[in-house]
């Protein structure tokens, strides 16, 4: 075998060799055009280049001030749903607000970076709530501090500039008003005012020459301008067009670009201005030129130098390809095992339970029996018979776990098959009350109906049963003493909305997004029996009749939960 290995040699180092030359015409030819247009363009066309390079420097400052002011808000945002501020106008104890503000927003204040330079807060009205005279709220004048009020309280941020003097220089602050939105009812009910330094350009003005500033109220503040350069620039930003303009400040021509900073903002309209010279840069354009040329040259040489390696070197990044490719494969191949191991694993899970629930069936069958038996017999004292009957209910409440347990196996296995008919929404409710009626009603317990008759859904008549049945237990199980339970249902469109809501303790907050977990039972439900799979069931049930089962309210002395179902307007055929 080795001696048919030798003839392919001259074959490999004639393919290296034509690789490379190759590479170096092509490397060649690449550089010399890209060096004669940019020779071209840089001889033709210097005053765009030089707008380009502006709109870049401009591109780059949007990015930087978009990216720090979304930063703000979200800090702000963050700050106005600390409980301690909201409950302060909640609770109407505005006197009380800046003492909670003094702790609520300490970090804001002296933490680096974003730090803010005063805070202060808006009444309902929009007018500004004067501080006591706390040093961390930050020093404003009176008139400064007017200036922060608005027509009306925002219902969503609000971004001005407000000029400012400090240490007898001008200065200016960039203010963001966010709303304080009520904890009930989601409306906003004041705001928090807080000032910030306006965006740092000292680096980009070092770089280039570009000065940016902030033209607000007839003035710019940031560059130093003549009167008359003023004047002239007040035209552009009277238009504030999204291209750059060139215009002659101060016997020197620029490029100008002016760009509003707060649209649809309450607060006076404030526009970012950047100024480009002219006249350095275009000296600077012959240097760039020569430059350019030598940095061709010297990127042909090293060119053509690293032609010879990577021609050298192209078989070993496609024999690694193939190891890679190989390896991926591989791992693609434990993936899928490991994935069908998984469903495996699952499907073992869903028939163990069903075969557990159902093998407990009998047993527990036997033992009510043998139990119903025992309670016959005349010789039992009164204690024995109330014991023996308290072990029956409890059986009755194992079949029914039981009977719950094998639903969900094969809701989880995808075996429960629906046979949808046309059922009588209206006469299933009646038939439930009926049903409830029936039972031991030891918190008396008043239900009220609103249901119109022949109300007519598409579903399956033992299972809709089934999610009025839990709903309706939930309702009665969870009530106070003397408390009431109401009935309603109408049709919307195309689908039938039932809702189900009893007085007593509301659910909280953190409980109420586990409520339909399997087994997972509130606070509020430890005292009363039950194993936490009611909602859970009836909400499966209702998705499988392509409805939904929602928790609507519970807040108060009142929880509601509603379910929706289809309308059946024509007699639908079982499935």
């Amino acid at each position: 075998m080795t001696p048919l290995l030798e003839p392919q040699t001259p074959r490999v180092t004639g393919f290296r060799m034509k690789l490379v030359v190759a590479i170096m015409l092509v490397v060649s030819g690449v550089t010399l055009l890209a060096l004669y247009l940019a020779q071209r363009r840089l001889a033709s066309s210097v005053e765009d280049d030089l707008q380009r390079e502006f709109v870049a420097e401009l591109d780059a400052l949007e990015r930087a001030r978009e990216v720090r002011h979304a930063m703000l808000v979200e800090r702000c945002r963050s700050l106005v749903r600390r409980p301690r501020i909201r409950a302060a106008f909640e609770d109407d104890a505005l006197d009380l607000l800046y003492d909670a503000a003094q702790y609520e927003l300490q970090d804001v204040m002296t933490a680096p970076g974003l730090r803010a330079e005063f805070y202060r807060f808006l009444d309902p009205r929009g007018g500004v709530i004067a501080p006591p005279g706390t040093p961390s709220v930050g020093a404003l004048t009176a008139g400064e501090q007017a200036q922060l009020a608005l027509p009306a309280v925002p219902a969503t941020p609000q971004v001005g500039y407000l000029p400012r003097s400090r240490d007898g220089a001008d200065s200016i602050s960039e203010i963001i008003a966010m709303p304080i939105l009520s904890s009930e009812t989601g409306e906003p009910i004041a705001a928090v005012v807080l000032g910030f330094e306006p965006f740092e350009f000292g680096r980009r003005v070092r770089d280039s020459g570009m000065r940016a500033g902030i033209w607000l109220a007839g003035n710019v503040h940031g560059i130093e301008l003549s009167a008359a350069a003023q004047v002239r620039l007040a035209d552009v930003v009277g238009r504030a067009s999204s291209a750059p303009v060139r215009l002659e400040l101060d016997r020197t021509p620029h490029l100008v670009f002016a760009k509003r900073l707060n649209p649809e903002s309450q607060y006076a309209a404030a526009f970012e201005v950047c100024v480009f010279p002219l006249t350095d840069l275009l000296a600077r354009q012959g240097q760039l030129r020569w430059q350019v040329l030598g940095a061709g040259a010297a990127l042909l040489l090293a060119g053509l130098a690293a032609s010879h390696i990577v021609a050298g070197r192209l078989s070993g990044p496609v024999e690694q390809l193939a190891v890679d490719s190989e390896a991926n494969r591989a791992l693609r191949r434990r993936a899928e095992a490991a994935l069908e191991m998984t469903s495996a694993e699952l499907q073992r899970s869903a028939r163990f339970s069903a075969d557990a629930s159902h093998q407990l069936k009998t047993p527990v069958t036997v033992l009510r029996a043998g139990l119903e038996e025992l309670l016959s017999r005349d010789n039992l004292t009164p204690e024995e018979c109330h014991e023996i009957s308290a072990l029956i209910h409890q059986t009755y409440r194992l079949s029914s776990l039981i009977e719950d347990l094998l639903l969900l196996s094969r809701l989880d296995a995808g075996r429960l098959k629906l046979e949808f008919s046309v059922v009588d929404l209206s006469a299933l409710i009646e038939a439930s009350l009926d049903d409830l009626s029936a039972l031991p009603d030891e918190l008396e317990v008043t239900v009220e109906t609103d249901f119109p008759p022949g109300l007519r859904i598409v579903g399956e008549k033992r299972y809709t049963a089934m999610i009025l049945q839990n709903l309706l237990e939930n309702a009665r199980k969870y009530n106070h003493r003397g408390g009431r339970i109401r009935i309603a249902a109408r049709q919307d469109d195309e689908t039938v909305v039932l809702a189900i809501g009893n007085t007593g303790r509301a659910i909280s907050p953190a409980a109420q997004a586990h409520i339909f977990e399997r087994f997972h039972r509130a606070a509020m439900g430890e005292d009363v029996p039950g194993y936490g799979l009611g909602l859970n069931l009836a909400r499966e049930l209702a998705r499988l009749h392509q409805g939904d089962l929602q928790l609507v309210r519970s807040d108060g002395n009142w929880t509601e939960f509603e379910v929706r179902f289809r309308v059946a307007k024509t007699p639908v055929m079982p499935a």
